[in-house]
């Protein structure tokens, strides 16, 4: 018995870390949003998600559709959230994208643009947005 209540509590404390990293990366993403919004960004989707891949926020401004991938670090992370898109993740935004664009047809010109987001205590502390991080010729 003792046993099953210390792997229920195990079960509990690691639903509430992932919790927690939900809630981080959701404020991470809520400043990205609020960010291109307030930069002239339309926001047409969020979580646009495929089997294999994700794109966080799919935004538009001047003829430019805007796939962005956000990362959400502590301070002082051993890989920052530029280095965490690799060419792996690249390619499966890049496919998000492709399918995105068919289901919802548009003739924007995409970009795809990396937000790292460093947060602390429920806070934003710092936040760096790269436009074109990346393109589809990987």
């Amino acid at each position: 018995m003792a046993l099953a209540l210390s792997t229920e509590s195990h079960s509990l404390k690691r639903q509430k870390r992932k919790m927690d990293r939900k809630e981080t990366g959701d404020l991470g993403e809520n400043f990205t949003a609020a960010y291109l919004e307030k930069n002239g960004y339309k926001i047409l989707k969020r979580n646009f998600r495929i089997r294999g891949g994700e794109i966080d926020i799919i935004s538009e401004k001047d003829g430019i559709i805007a796939f962005t991938e956000v990362k959400t670090r502590a301070p002082d992370p051993l890989v920052n959230g530029f280095e965490a898109v690799t060419k792996a993740k690249q390619k499966r935004i890049i496919k998000a994208s492709e399918l995105y664009s068919m289901r919802f047809p548009h003739d924007f010109q995409p970009r795809f643009d990396t937000a790292w987001v460093t947060v602390s205590a429920g806070k934003v502390l710092g936040f760096q947005y790269i436009e074109n991080a990346f393109d589809a010729s990987i």
